[in-house]
This record gives C-alpha cells, structure tokens and sequence, in this order.
C-alpha cells in the first residue's frame, strides 16, 4: 500500500503531461502549465465528476496549498466573506447594522460582531493557542496544513480572476494569513460558547446609579435555557449510523452520514480527497476554510458526526462590590474585573469604540440571545465560561481520523487530542467494529460540582436544560481538572459516554442514552444531556429504521442509500390516519378557522387518508400534512398532544395516538386548507410542484422534511406564503456519504453534496449535485488511483506559486 500511495505524484505528473488530450480544459493558462513552481509550495489536482478534486502533494504544507486553491476556486466569495468576520471588519465593509450570515457567531450585527472578533485579535487569543506545545495546542502538521490553505488561497486569487458576482471587484476579498485560518478555526470552536453570547459579551456594561435593572425570574429564565438548548430549535443537527459486521453481508463495517448544515454560507461542506503518498489518502467533506477533511473516509474507516447535547459552556454567577460594580468578591476579597476597549471601524461613519468586560471565569455576558437575559444589576452579574476558548485543536482530531486505520484508531485520536467541540462521532471500519462517543470538550460540570455550587437559578436551569450556574464567589466551586484531560476545566476522555461494537450505534441529535435502543448509555453527567426523557420523532423513527435494519442482517451500501431516501415521516405514521378519521367527522365535513369562519375541509379528509406517509417528490398530500402538523404544534400544547403520554419504559414507542380532541386540532386544520387555497395549492398537490429550489432559473424539487415530521432525510424549507410554496432550503441534508468494504483495497463509498461544490451561479459545478439529490441519485466515489485515473471527467492542474 504504502508503495502503490508514493507513486501517485508520478502517476499525476505523468497525467499532467496528457492534460491538453483530456475532454476538459484546465483552469490554468499554458505558461502556468509550462513553468515550474521554482522551489515554492506546489500540488496536484485531479478534478473527477461534479468537479470533486484529487489533491495530491508531498508533504502537509504543500497539501494545504492545494486545498486552499481548489477551495478558493470554487468558493472565494463565501471565504473572503467569513475572513472580513474573523478580522472584525464587517462594518467597515458592510456597515455596523447590517446582518452577517450567521455561520461564525449567534451575532445579529456587523457591529457586534465586529466588536467580538476585533477583540480576540487585539489580545492575541489565537497567537496564545498556536503558540501551546500539542497535545494542548495544535500540532506540527496542522500547522502546516493552516500555512499551506493561506498560501493556496493567496496564490489562487493572484492567478484568477473572479467571476462570482456575490465578489467580484469587491475590495474586501484580500490575502489571508495563517492566522487568519486558525481564527476560522476558533470562532468555530467556540461557536457552542462565546459565539452563542456575542450580543451579550459586547454589550453587557456595568448599570449607572439611575439605570440599575431588575433580574428575570428564575422560572423564566430556566424555560428560554430548554428553548436555547433544545436540538429541535438549532441551525445544525445530524443523522449518524454505524453497523458492526454482525450485521451487514460481508462481516465488515459500515456507515452511512447524514449532517444536517446550512446550504447557505460559511459552514457549507466541501467535498475532497487529499493525499501524501505514504503518509494520508482521506476523502469526505471539509467545512469551508478548514485544511483537513471534517467528516469522510479512508481504506479502513469512515467517521460522521451529529451535533451533541452537551452544553458547551456555563455561566458563574458574580457577587459585586456594592461600591463598584465592576469589581466581585471570591471568598470575601476583590477582584477587578479586566476591561478590554475595542474600535471598529464603520463604512461611512465614525469609528465606534466598546468596552467589554472579562473576569478570571470568562467575559461578563448580559444575555444569552433574546431566550435568556442576564441583567448586569449593583449586585450581581454573570461570566460566560467556554472551554474551547482554549481549544484549537479541532483539525488535530480531523487529520488523526483521516490516518485512522479503525474505530480503535478513532477513539484513540479523541483520547489524545480532545479537540471536538460541539459533536459526537459515530464511526465504522473494515475489520467489523462500530463506534459511537460523544467525546466532547465540555466545562467540567459534575452533578456533585452542581448541587454544591449552584446558586439559586442554577438549581432551576441546570436541570432542565443542562446550563449550570455556580457561584463565582466561591473559589472551591471552580471546574477542576480530570487528569486525563489536555487542559483544566474540562472532562478527561474516561467521562465520555461510548458505545464500542454494538450491531448499531446510532444518533440523531438526542442524547447518548439511546444509540442503541437495547444497550442504552448511562452513567454520565447532566451537562451532556439527558436519560429516560422523551426522544424526537428524529430519534425514534432513525431508531426504528435502523434497528429493523440490524434485524435483517445481510446488509450492504445498497441498503444505506434506501435508508437516506426512505423518506418516511414518523409523525406521519403516528398521527396521519387518526387526522384523516377525525377529519372525516366533523360534522358537515367543516371546520372553523381562527378567523372565525367556517372551512370545508373534506377534499383535506380524502388527501389525508391517500397520502403515502413519504416526503418524496411526488408523494400527494405530504405538502398539506407539513403544513397541517406545524400549525397543530403551535396550537395544541404539546401535553395534550398525545392521548397516550411518553414511558422510559417504552421510548420509542410513546407517546403515541393522537388527540384528535384537542380544541386546536379542527382550527389547525381549517387554517391549512385555507392557507393552501389562498395560494392556488391542490390539497393534494405533488410535494415537489411546493418545495425546491432555483438555480439558473430553473426549479429543482426537493425531497425531504422538516425536523418535527421526525424525517431522516432532514431539509428545514423557507416557506414563502404568497406562492404556498417553500422555495429555498435554510439547513438540511448536507454532505452525506454511505461507506462500506467489500475485500479489496477500496472502500465502497457513495457520496452526495446536496447543494454541490460552489456556490457561484457561474460554476459548472453550482447545482449539478442539488440535481442528483432531487433525483435521489449519488455519486459512486472514486477514491482508488484506478477509479480517479478511469473518470471521463478527468482533468489535471498542477497549481504552484
């Protein structure tokens, strides 16, 4: 192998040389083909089918160029654009009130924004992290890789020019640095933490004598903590399965993924394949601006993850001077709080200056988003503590699983570099092992630290939504440290809940307890998530399928694709008949809307009844029971849903029947039929003729729902009521790829970027893919030196400086 791995710089040079016989012309002009890269960083890329590239390169420097070059080219605007967040140059180029996308932080402002980031850049907080020796800080070839992307990145946007309009011409699309790459690095490390109270962090001030604010009741205060973290409300999720070869037809492992990201902006996927003969041959999906390969596969293991319940940070509650209250008392003495003054430059105005407010826990925060305000009163305050502020060791787990050769490897990069901040990692391998971890890097918050130390909100939220609050004025009631643990105030990988070799190992964004249904997962501290609760309709049909699934046996990857474009709606099972029964009751087959009228809603009856329980393209009646079921959560309390009620005993089963008695279910009912006749919609309408997308002009349907029909196949539509029709998608079904083994030297992998490789309306490759995912068709991997060499797309660049 490792023979056959080190020809592959020849094998690509001497493609190099036949590029001008290769169907497809190359992106570089003929004197850049023809002349050496004198000594500078240099790759091969081998672009195959949907414009997937093969980098190639003899070291990680020169890796990293290569992949900043093939990023670069296919998504510049959308890099440039999360480089000017990381500077805190938004407002100069934007303007302080205008709105970033929402890929690096919760910030609703530039300004905000701005005033968050300038801030880490001013104190050198990621210069500090580059700085720690590994397994702290980030590794030799990380490095690397983060020098090379910014060299790549830099060189590329010299040699083209950009034909995106969202950039093209745009004065803010400049050279990068590697810190500027590691900064991408961090805001997504802390995205969980600090990103989540960027509002709070950059306008928290101390209250004037005739401004001091009255705190939030606890109760209230605890109910926007379930809202903030509950998995059904984030803007990521994921489904994850692994099987062991107790099941499958071969005896080996395998995976399917299924990440659930924005379409839209800097957390979109990336699809590649990166090598140095001898060294690595990894092929999945990077999050954009990353160097390494964020969720993928090699010769011997493929590795997903979904978003996990731990909560990610946590708060200290302050005792304050009551002469000064910038000033708080741990065990009786002083402490001054650090004061941190930012500017930030605004297009077209005055520079605005900002003082932020930092303490020994972490930044004084006055609110977590709009669900949980914090008030800053002549008494108390609140400090955000966010252990992946000291943790940029994210791309050191990436790279160690791409040199994985088992889930035993797997497990073994986690316990070494703990660097994943947010996810849990579901992972299979040839040998027939299965894995799941939720290897987090969570506050070391121990159900013992929490009754000891929690004030008074803290015994309410902590048990409720996972958020501790501990008094600050205790120095006995800091995080600690495990001693397996890379850095203070976190958990040590022995804490982690893990499943090792079961027949599945499954999650869909609910807790631990459940990734296999038969040996549930306890044991483990509140703050990463919850045991014997109600699961999402998510969770409990994935646990269904995939436990049927392991039930027959004699799987492959064939059965995986089934399992991703299955399609089924859970809550359609549950509930879809009753509704139509209850429906065909009513008396005069009418029902009153919330306008007080009366509404026929019999053709609702029959299309309820026909419809086939699927979110495929063509099923009928999956646009009238989507709508429908939105509009029956908000009217019926979700405790009187369900006339059998949710059982530990049974949780994938309960709840279960609906209340078709609710008050709010004839009015949820009328106001569908009304809304969807309002816009011209059939009750019985195509699901695709009322969810897709467009690009080029041209309408693609999507297949998929939303996360309370419980769908696998996840896409959260932008529903657009003049139309009656969801006619984009925010977050959904991402980069997900089905992996297996079948006895030879190549992994059995197929692969599907739902929105493809570019976001530039211009690129070839700018929906190619959407297309294959609204056909429910994939792309067969090419990961073997035979398979990228036999592509009838094949093209070659050699890039350099």
């Amino acid at each position: 192998m490792r023979t056959r791995l080190r020809r592959l710089v020849v094998v690509a040079a001497a493609l190099l040389t036949a590029t001008t016989a290769l169907p497809a012309a190359t992106a570089q002009s003929s004197a850049e083909r023809q002349h050496p890269s004198h000594g500078g960083l240099s790759a091969v890329i081998r672009y195959t089918e949907y414009g997937i590239p093969h980098i190639v390169a003899k070291d990680y420097a020169n890796l990293g160029f290569g992949t900043g070059w093939a990023q670069a080219a296919d998504q510049v605007c959308t890099l440039a654009d999360g480089f000017v967040t990381v500077r805190g140059e938004r407002s100069r180029f934007f303007g302080a009130d205008a709105a970033p996308d929402g890929s690096l932080s919760s910030a609703t402002k530039n300004l905000s924004s701005d005033l968050y980031f300038r801030g880490v850049r001013d104190t050198g907080t990621v210069e500090k992290l580059l700085a720690e020796p590994a397994p702290r800080g980030p590794g030799r070839e990380v490095k690397e890789l983060m020098r090379g992307w910014a060299a790549g990145y830099n060189a590329w946007l010299k040699k083209n020019r950009i034909t995106d309009p969202a950039c093209r011409g745009a004065a803010w699309v400049r050279q990068v640095t590697p810190l500027d790459v590691a900064a991408r690095s961090f805001a997504l490390s802390v995205l969980g933490g600090q990103g989540r109270g960027v509002e709070g962090i950059t306008t928290a001030q101390p209250p004037t004598a005739t401004g001091a604010t009255e705190a939030t009741g606890a109760t209230d205060i605890a109910r926007g903590a379930q809202e903030l973290f509950a998995s059904e409300s984030a803007d990521m999720g994921s489904n994850a399965v692994a099987f062991n070869g107790s099941t499958t037809a071969g005896g080996r492992g395998l995976l399917l993924g299924n990440p659930h990201y924005p379409w839209q902006g800097g957390r979109r996927f990336w699809q590649s394949q990166q090598t140095i003969p001898g060294e690595l041959n990894v092929s999945g999906g990077s999050l954009l601006g990353s160097p390494t390969v964020s969720i993928g596969h090699n010769a011997h293991v493929a590795w997903s993850h979904t978003v996990a319940t731990g909560v990610t940070l946590n708060l200290h509650q302050l005792t304050l001077d009551p002469a000064d209250p910038t000033t708080y008392l741990v065990d009786g003495e002083p402490e001054r709080m650090t004061k941190r003054t930012v500017t930030v430059d605004v297009l077209d105005g005055t520079p605005v200056t900002r003082t932020q407010w930092w303490t020994r826990y972490g930044p004084v925060v006055n609110s977590l988003g709009a669900q949980v305000p914090l008030p800053w009163t002549g008494t108390t305050a609140y400090a955000l503590g966010d252990p992946n502020s000291l943790n940029l060791r994210g791309s050191d787990t990436s790279l160690g699983f791409g040199k994985a050769r088992g889930t035993g490897d797997v497990l073994n990069t986690l316990k070494r570099t703990q660097g994943l901040p947010w996810v849990n990692t579901i992972a299979a391998d040839s040998g027939g092992h299965s894995l799941f971890t939720q290897s987090q890097v969570l506050p070391r918050i121990t159900d013992d630290l929490a009754q000891r130390c929690s004030t008074a909100l803290g015994k309410v939220t902590y048990p409720s939504s996972g958020l501790a609050v501990l008094d600050g004025s205790r120095s006995d009631c800091a995080l600690g440290k495990d001693d397996d643990a890379v850095q203070p105030g976190i958990f040590g990988p022995s804490r982690m809940p893990t499943l090792k070799d079961a027949p599945y190992a499954e999650n869909s964004n609910d807790s631990a307890w459940l990734a296999n249904a038969d040996k549930p997962l306890t044991g483990y501290e509140r703050v990463f998530g919850t045991i014997g609760t109600q699961r999402s309709p998510r969770t409990r049909g994935a646990v269904e399928d995939v436990a049927a699934m392991a039930g027959r046996g004699d799987l492959t990857v064939r059965d995986l694709q089934r399992q991703q474009f299955a399609n089924r709606v859970p809550t359609g099972d549950l509930a879809a008949d009753d509704a139509a029964r209850a429906c065909a009751a009513l008396p005069g087959g009418t029902a009153t809307g919330s306008d007080g009228k009366a509404v026929d809603v019999t053709q609702a009856c029959a299309a309820l009844k026909a419809w086939d329980h699927s979110m495929d393209t063509d099923s009928r009646g999956a646009l009238l029971f989507d709508r429908f079921w939105r509009k029956l959560l908000t009217a019926v309390p979700a405790a009187q849903l369900w006339k059998v009620p949710f059982s530990a005993a049974d949780p994938v089963r309960t709840p279960n029947t609906l209340n078709t008695e609710a008050t709010g279910f004839a009015r949820a009912l009328a106001d569908t039929v009304s809304e969807l006749r309002a816009a011209g919609v059939a009750l019985d309408a195509k699901l695709g003729a009322n969810q897709y997308v467009v690009r080029g002009g041209k309408r693609i349907p999507v297949p998929g729902g939303t996360e309370s029909l419980g769908v696998w196949n996840k896409v959260e539509p932008v529903w657009d009521a003049t139309t009656g029709a969801y006619t984009e998608v925010a977050t959904g079904s991402s980069y997900i790829q089905a992996v297996g083994w079948d006895g030879s030297r190549c992994p059995v992998a197929r692969t599907l970027l739902t929105y493809s490789q570019s976001s530039n309306p211009d690129s070839a490759h700018f929906a190619d893919q959407t297309r294959l995912f609204s056909a429910e068709k994939w792309v067969t991997s090419r990961f073997c030196e035979k398979d990228i060499r036999s592509s009838p797309a094949l093209r070659v660049v050699r890039v350099h400086q």
